[in-house]
């Protein structure tokens, strides 16, 4: 590993680096394409240190799948089956326990309002993207027809770029999903459902941007 690795390659290489990208806030998903190094002078991070991170996680967790070396048609079923399922369940219990949160405490300062109304554009967002990919590039890709998906793809990454903008606004909403000293349990179990589901979206949009797709409109 070396600084001048873009944050994607580090990614693809080692995926349990998306955990210490998740924990430094350094996107991987959507602005992989910057060098490890520049990536962190922007977060006044010491890039040597991050590495070093790297490579105890990879230690730490063992056996984590390199999808950049698996069939294309097994990593489209590891998307729809794992993150798009997840997706579908997520969102709309996520949607309940903010509208549950701020119909209880909507007169309390704390309470991050705006934030039901958020989630409920995200889920609507998402589902329609879900069903973009589904119906009409996964098949492109899988029947072999990558390279002629270009408009398709980079219709599907301005998405992902919209999806990114949602998570950095509900982490200014919830004070990076800390919840204030007199939460209920709800506000509480919201906040830290919401953290999982950022750091799932981006590992999602991970796997799309700069593994399927790249692979895709090489082979």
């Amino acid at each position: 590993m070396i600084e001048t690795n873009t944050l994607a390659e580090l990614a693809i290489k080692h995926p349990a680096a998306s955990r210490v990208f998740h924990r430094h806030g350094l996107d991987f998903c959507c602005h992989g394409n910057r060098p490890l190094e520049s990536a962190c002078e922007e977060q006044g991070l010491n890039a040597t240190t991050v590495l070093e991170e790297i490579e105890i996680e990879d230690g730490t967790y063992g056996e984590v799948p390199h999808w950049e070396n698996r069939p294309i048609q097994e990593l489209i079923s590891h998307l729809v089956n794992h993150y798009h399922f997840r997706l579908r369940e997520e969102l709309p219990l996520l949607v309940q326990m903010a509208d549950k949160v701020e119909r209880a405490h909507h007169d309390k300062p704390t309470m991050p309002h705006g934030l039901l109304n958020r989630l409920e554009s995200e889920q609507s967002s998402i589902l329609d993207h879900l069903q973009k990919e589904e119906k009409v590039l996964f098949p492109m890709i899988a029947a072999g027809r990558g390279t002629l998906a270009a408009g398709p793809i980079h219709t599907v990454e301005i998405e992902h770029q919209d999806h990114a903008q949602y998570l950095k606004q509900m982490r200014t909403l919830t004070s990076n999903f800390v919840a204030p000293a007199d939460a209920c349990p709800t506000w509480q179990a919201l906040y830290i459902r919401l953290a999982d589901f950022e750091s799932e979206l981006m590992n999602h949009i991970h796997l799309e941007n700069n593994v399927l797709f790249r692979r895709a409109l090489c082979e």
